[in-house]
């Protein structure tokens, strides 16, 4: 059964930001929420994790990303929540020097 016409993004920017979005944004999510939890929990364990956890995370974000309508939306979701993780493994630096 073909898709509903009127639910399909015909702009091709909004199609460009959402493919982007959830494959570069997903990505760069993942990673970061990895390295945030690497920084406080067992490295060793959390990058195991990573291996196969990580792409379910990571095709989870990809398909959330057309759930948006407007790509743009996705892109500064996605960037907000990485800086989020990335400000979290800043203070994991401040309290655990060692790593």
């Amino acid at each position: 059964m073909p898709a509903n016409k009127k639910y399909l993004t015909t702009s091709k920017p909004q199609c460009f930001a959402k493919i982007t979005a959830g494959f570069f944004g997903g990505y760069a999510v993942t990673i970061s929420l990895f390295m945030a939890l690497g920084f406080w929990l067992n490295h060793v364990n959390v990058l195991t994790t990573l291996r196969f956890g990580g792409f379910m995370v990571w095709a989870t974000l990809f398909l959330l990303a057309f759930l948006f309508k407007n790509g743009w939306k996705a892109w500064g979701v996605y960037l907000l929540v990485t800086m989020f993780f990335s400000g979290i493994i800043y203070i994991g630096k401040i309290y655990h020097p060692i790593f």
